[in-house]
C-alpha cells in the first residue's frame, strides 16, 4: 500500500473513534456523560445569574433603593423647645437653653491625629481612655457627650476632626435651684420630665418635634434637602400657683430649723385659703436640679407629698368639730380628765399634765388626749371615719401631682375602743403633710373644703360643705387660744397678727412598736385669724435634743414663715401684739 493511502486510512480511523496511536499511554478515553455534565452546569449557572438579575432589578427594587438611601439620606430631627415653667407672677422657674450633642462616626475618627484626640478628650471632660473606648465601638454612630455648652461645642468644631459631628438639642435650666426643685422637678438628657410638675405636665410642656430630610456625603456634610421641612411646635408654658417669695421663705426656714434641731428632715407647705392654691412647698434635705451628679434618695424625697406619719394632736380639732356640729357638745361643755391618765381595756392613755375638770375649748388649748377621747366616745366610730374620709384622709389625692400618697385610715368596723380613742388624737392613722394642711381648710373657711391646685387659679373653686360655718368659727376661736399664753403653741405667735393652729407630736412607729426617742413634731396653723389668708403646715422629723414637741420645733417655724409671708403679700395686721409672749411653763415643752 502506498504511503498516502496509509495516512488517509489513519485519519479515517481517528474520525471513527480509533486511536491516533496504537500506544495505550497515548490513547484518549473520554466518557460521553462528562461533556453533558459540563454543559448542564454552564446552563444552570447562566440560569441562576438570570434569576438573580430578575430578582434584583425587578422584584427587590424597592428594598435595594431603601438600603441605598440609608447610606446617604438622613432624617434630621428638629427639636421643639420645651415650654417654660413660671411662678404665679411670671418669674421663670424652668427654661430650656440650646446646647449641642457631640457624636462621632468611629471609623472616620480613627484616622485623626492623636494630638487632636487629646484636645477633644479635654474639651469633653473625659480621659483619653474613656474617649478611645467610645470610639472603639463597632457601630457607625455613637454619642460622645450630650448637652455640651455652646462655646465648648464651637471649640470642638474648630478642631476639624473628620467624623466628629454636633447636633442641636436643649438643656433644662432651673434658676431657683434647690429652693423650688420639689415643686418643679427636672428632666433627663432626652428632655423628658422625671419628677414633680415636669413629669405631671409632660405632654403640655414637651411640644412636637419637626423633621428635615437631607442627603449627606461621607463626611457628614449636607448636600441637599430632599423633602420639605416639617416645622417643630414648641411646648406650652406652664404657670404654677407657687409664689417665689413665699417659696424662698419656706425653704430657708425649714432648712434652718432642721440644722438648729439636728433633725433628720423637715417640710413645709403654704396654702391659699381662698383658692386652694399651693403657694409654697419646701423640703430639706433638697438638691440642685442643675447638677444631679451626687443626688441621693433622701434628697429626692418630696416629704410633703410622699411621706406619711401619725399626726398626733393636730388631728384633735376634727372629732371636736364633728361633735360640735352634731350639737353633742358646746365650747363650754365640761369634761373630767382626772389626774392625767385613763384606762381603756388593757391600755392606758395619758395627758402631759393633769388638767382635771376642763371645758372643750381648754381641751383643745391644753391638747388633752383624755378630753378628746371622751368627746370621740360620744360619737359612733362610723361617724368619725366618715369625717376623716370627707377631709381626704385615706383617699388617693387627685391634684395632678405625681407621687402623692393616700395615707391610711383603717375601716371603722375593725376599731376596738382603744383604736377609737387613738384615732381621735392622731395615732393609728397616717397622713401626709399636705393632706393635713388641706383638712384645715374646713376650719379656716366656712366649713367647706376645696380642691388643691399646683397651677394658678383664675376663679375660686366651689367647696364641699363638711361642717357648718358656725362650727368652723367656734373652732377658729379655740385654735387661736392654742397660740395664746396658756396654750400649747405660744411659740407660734406672730407679732402684729392673730394666728391659730394646733400642735402635733407623734412617736415614730419602728419595728412594730412606738419609739420613745424618735418623734415627729408638727404644727398646722392659719393667719390672720380675722380673715384667714394662709394655711401653713410644718413638720420636723426626728429632732435631737431637749426640744421634741411640735410646739417647740414646728411652732417657731410657723411663726417666722407666717410673719414674712404676711408682710410679703401686704396683708394688714390685725393684732396689737408687738412681741412673742412665752410663759415660763411653756419652756418645758408642749405637745
Amino acid at each position: 500500500m502506498s504511503r498516502g493511502s496509509n495516512v488517509n486510512t489513519s485519519r479515517v480511523a481517528a474520525s471513527k473513534g480509533v486511536a491516533f496511536s496504537r500506544s495505550p499511554v497515548l490513547a484518549v478515553r473520554l466518557p460521553t456523560w462528562r461533556s453533558r455534565v459540563v454543559l448542564f452546569v454552564l446552563f444552570a449557572a447562566f440560569a441562576a445569574l438570570a434569576g438573580r438579575a430578575l430578582w434584583l432589578q425587578g422584584l427587590s427594587t424597592q428594598f435595594l433603593q431603601k438600603q441605598g438611601e440609608i447610606r446617604y439620606a438622613r432624617t434630621l430631627e428638629l427639636p421643639a423647645t420645651r415650654g417654660k415653667i413660671t411662678d404665679r407672677d411670671g418669674q421663670v422657674l424652668a427654661s430650656s437653653i440650646p446646647v449641642k450633642a457631640i457624636w462621632a462616626i468611629p471609623d472616620d475618627v480613627q484616622e485623626a491625629p492623636p494630638a487632636k484626640l487629646k484636645q477633644l478628650a479635654r474639651l469633653l471632660d473625659m480621659s483619653d481612655a474613656e474617649l478611645q473606648k467610645k470610639l472603639d465601638s463597632d457601630r457607625n454612630f455613637v454619642y460622645l457627650k450630650r448637652q455640651v455648652e455652646q462655646d465648648v461645642a464651637d471649640q470642638i468644631t474648630k478642631l476639624g476632626i473628620e467624623g466628629i459631628q454636633t447636633r442641636k438639642e436643649y438643656k433644662r435650666f432651673y434658676p431657683q435651684g434647690e429652693v423650688a426643685t420639689h415643686v418643679v422637678g427636672f428632666t433627663n438628657v432626652e428632655d423628658q420630665g422625671q419628677e414633680a410638675m415636669e413629669l405631671a405636665q409632660q405632654k403640655t410642656l414637651q411640644g412636637v418635634p419637626g423633621s428635615r430630610r437631607v442627603i449627606k456625603d461621607r463626611l457628614g456634610r449636607i448636600v441637599e434637602d430632599i423633602e420639605s421641612v416639617r416645622e417643630p411646635h414648641d411646648g406650652k408654658d406652664l404657670t404654677l400657683s407657687i409664689d417665689s417669695k413665699i417659696q424662698y421663705i419656706a425653704f430657708t426656714q425649714i432648712k434652718d430649723a432642721v440644722e438648729k434641731f439636728k433633725a433628720k428632715a423637715g417640710a413645709a407647705v403654704v396654702l391659699d385659703v381662698h383658692t386652694g392654691e399651693v403657694l409654697a412647698l419646701a423640703n430639706w434635705p433638697s438638691y440642685n436640679p442643675n447638677d444631679r451628679s451626687k443626688l441621693t434618695g433622701e434628697q429626692l424625697r418630696n416629704r410633703v407629698m410622699t411621706d406619711t406619719f401619725e399626726p398626733g394632736s393636730s388631728m384633735k380639732p376634727f372629732p371636736v368639730a364633728m361633735a360640735l356640729d352634731a350639737k353633742k357638745i358646746t365650747p363650754h361643755t365640761m369634761f373630767d380628765t382626772g389626774n392625767g391618765s385613763m384606762v381603756i381595756g388593757d391600755r392606758v392613755i395619758h395627758d402631759t399634765h393633769p388638767h382635771y375638770m376642763i371645758d372643750v375649748q381648754t381641751i383643745i388649748q391644753k391638747s388633752s388626749n383624755i378630753g378628746t377621747t371622751k368627746i370621740a366616745f360620744g360619737m359612733p366610730a362610723q361617724d368619725l371615719w366618715e369625717m376623716f374620709t370627707k377631709l381626704g384622709f385615706g383617699q388617693q389625692p387627685k391634684w395632678g401631682f405625681p407621687g402623692a400618697v393616700a395615707g391610711r385610715v383603717r375601716p371603722y368596723k375593725s376599731w376596738r375602743p382603744i383604736e377609737h380613742a387613738n384615732m381621735s388624737f392622731g395615732q393609728g392613722i397616717s397622713v401626709s403633710l399636705i393632706q393635713l394642711a388641706r383638712a384645715y381648710m374646713v376650719l379656716a373657711r366656712n366649713g367647706d373644703i376645696i380642691p388643691l391646685s399646683f397651677q394658678k387659679v383664675h376663679e375660686a373653686p366651689h367647696g364641699t360643705q363638711v361642717i357648718s360655718p358656725k362650727t368652723a368659727a367656734e373652732m377658729r376661736e379655740m385654735l387661736e387660744m392654742v397660740t395664746l399664753p396658756g396654750g400649747s403653741a405660744v411659740k407660734a405667735q406672730v407679732p402684729g397678727y392673730r394666728v391659730g393652729g394646733k400642735t402635733g407630736t407623734a412617736q415614730k412607729f419602728i419595728g412594730g412598736r412606738y419609739s420613745h426617742t424618735k418623734y415627729i413634731g408638727n404644727f398646722v396653723g392659719m393667719a390672720p385669724m380675722s380673715d384667714p389668708r394662709f394655711i401653713i403646715a410644718v413638720m420636723i422629723d426626728e429632732p435631737v435634743g431637749p426640744l421634741t414637741y411640735g410646739g417647740d420645733v414646728a411652732g417657731p417655724v410657723f411663726s417666722a414663715l407666717a410673719a414674712q409671708a404676711l408682710r410679703a403679700k401686704n396683708v394688714a395686721p390685725d393684732s396689737d401684739l408687738t412681741h412673742i409672749i412665752i410663759p415660763e411653763s411653756a419652756a418645758q415643752g408642749n405637745m
